[in-house]
């Protein structure tokens, strides 16, 4: 099928490209606000090149590109673990602002190639000027070492058009495993690497806190002693116990309740 108007096709998928990556983002600061482990690392997103598009229209023979081409609209989510890929997946199919058609599962069921990742097609509602519709969405759900391998793969398949030399090919099958391998190693020390991120994250957290509580005590003039809690602060910033940054926020809370008692009583 032969699409003349390409802004007007792409342009509910590159909306629903935004959005996407908008929600996985939030879902990722909501943990991390919460001082809780995020399973989202980082996300990435975008929407099929005109001439890929057209190319694998051409390679499947697809008369519809919208129903036959699942991935015009691509999100991609970097996790830590593997474990997090899967409970990713779970968040996903509890959601109701966008629905599973199915899923590929190329962790456990790797490809020939080596590539390792998990798919996720959905469903997702555009609501736009035009009206209401709804789109098919690919997301990919990878590890930090699934993406730098499958990058790399990628690369080699744009040099060599989707043609890899036999002896590069079983060098990257070799690396993919190396990949693996890493992957399962981190997952052995996946719980000491969650608290040590979690640790610091609450630590952030904490000092953000301060440093806005340092500053309504500026506002109400109390300008020396805010100065004197800086000072405190800068002191204590590098030490790994946050029990001290706790006890200076508390500390600082009571005179700004002192305050707030005092205006209810003025």
């Amino acid at each position: 099928m032969k699409y003349e108007k390409w802004d007007e096709v792409l342009a509910p998928y590159e909306h629903a490209v935004e959005e996407l990556k908008v929600k996985f983002k939030n879902i990722r600061k909501e943990f991390l606000t919460k001082g809780e482990y995020s399973p989202i690392e980082f996300v990435t997103g975008r929407t099929k090149k005109i001439s890929s598009i057209i190319s694998k229209a051409n390679r499947l023979e697809a008369e519809d590109i919208e129903k036959e081409i699942e991935d015009i609209a691509g999100i991609r989510i970097m996790c830590q673990f593997v474990e997090d890929i899967y409970t990713l997946v779970d968040l996903i199919k509890a959601r109701t602002d966008m629905k599973v058609i199915y899923e590929k599962d190329y962790i456990t069921n790797f490809k020939d190639s080596g590539y390792r990742s998990y798919h996720v097609i959905i469903n997702y509602p555009i609501n736009s000027i035009a009206g209401y519709k709804e789109i098919i969405c690919e997301i990919q759900i990878r590890t930090l070492a699934m993406n730098f391998w499958a990058t790399i793969e990628h690369s080699l398949k744009y040099k060599y058009e989707h043609y890899i030399p036999e002896d590069v090919a079983v060098r990257l099958r070799r690396a993919a495993d190396a990949a693996f391998l890493l992957d399962q190693e981190m997952s052995e020390i996946r719980e000491e690497i969650m608290k040590a991120q979690v640790m610091y994250q609450s630590k952030s957290i904490t000092i953000r806190e301060v440093l806005s509580k340092i500053q309504e005590l500026y506002d109400l003039g109390e300008i020396s002693r805010s100065i004197n809690y800086q000072r405190r602060l800068d002191r204590i910033d590098s030490q790994k116990d946050i029990r001290e940054i706790v006890a200076l926020k508390e500390e600082i809370e009571e005179i700004l309740q002192y305050y707030k008692n005092k205006r209810i009583d003025d």
